[in-house]
């Protein structure tokens, strides 16, 4: 479990297993597969992690029963893999949910690119009229969803009764309608939307109308958003009057200069975008 997560939206991660294969253009340039090929390994290979790592969550509840860790805690599970990939054993899983069941002083923040998968996992248990995998009210589940081609997988999220159903639009690589998860008046909808740009060395820019779209129809539907990040791109004007030290492209109408992520931020129209779900203070028991 990575401790002070850098990532703006959770506190930590955890990775039972680690490995994941590409399924859409948001997986193009994966930041955990470059990871994984500067250190030698083969990515595409899912592997169980060691005990200690595996069991964390365990002596991270046992922190908070005693005391000794205090206010919501969030983990961002599987971020270097996918929850629900098809080469994960079943044993794995249900160790993992079991664990989770057993640490409800954690938020689990689970980001998964097959819904489809998930919703099975929740279902099949059920149909069969036994209620093998109950959904722990601390476990979130989101997916990602890069452009509309993807926004089918959200009709497979919003099946699934996890208390959080959230969409995770970065990179975000084109314009995006989600108004029909946001507001119709179903039994399970979207209750957050993070929003970012692309990283790394092979980035693609992110119009900002893009951003500002989906911010607007959360602010109408009353759906917390998140602004993450530009990434490496950044919005500038007047290019082709100016002479800037950095690499211009242009998206649509937007001139967008690489001046790198962390010159380009968080702000969006002048503003931090940190909204959130509510959450509880962790339980002890």
């Amino acid at each position: 479990m990575g401790d002070n997560s850098k990532i703006e939206w959770t506190d930590a991660t955890w990775n039972p297993w680690q490995g994941c294969t590409k399924v859409s253009p948001g997986c193009d340039h994966c930041y955990a597969e470059a990871m994984w090929k500067r250190l030698g390994r083969d990515f595409s290979k899912v592997v169980r992690s060691a005990p200690g790592t595996f069991n964390l969550p365990l002596r991270l509840q046992d922190k908070v029963s005693r005391g000794e860790m205090t206010g919501p805690i969030y983990v961002f599970t599987c971020s270097v893999s996918d929850f629900f990939h098809e080469a994960v054993p079943t044993a794995w899983r249900e160790e993992a949910w079991a664990i989770m069941q057993r640490t409800p002083g954690i938020t689990y923040q689970v980001l998964t690119k097959r819904p489809k998968r998930a919703y099975q996992w929740w279902i099949g248990s059920n149909v069969l009229g036994w209620d093998a995998h109950p959904w722990p009210p601390n476990v979130w589940l989101g997916t990602s969803v890069e452009s509309q081609d993807q926004a089918k997988r959200l009709d497979w999220l919003a099946q699934v009764p996890a208390p959080v159903l959230f969409a995770s639009c970065e990179p975000l690589l084109g314009p995006l309608d989600i108004g029909r998860w946001v507001t119709h008046p179903t039994l399970f909808h979207l209750d957050w939307i993070i929003v970012g740009g692309e990283s790394g060395p092979h980035a693609r820019p992110m119009h900002p109308d893009w951003a500002r779209s989906l911010r607007d129809q959360c602010q109408e539907a009353g759906v917390p958003y998140f602004f993450k990040q530009w990434g490496e791109f950044h919005p500038v004007e007047n290019a082709g009057s100016q002479v800037y030290p950095f690499r211009v492209v242009t998206v649509g109408d937007q001139d967008m200069g690489r001046v790198g992520r962390q010159k380009a931020g968080r702000e969006l129209d002048g503003h931090t975008w940190d909204e959130m779900p509510e959450r509880e203070a962790p339980h002890g028991n």
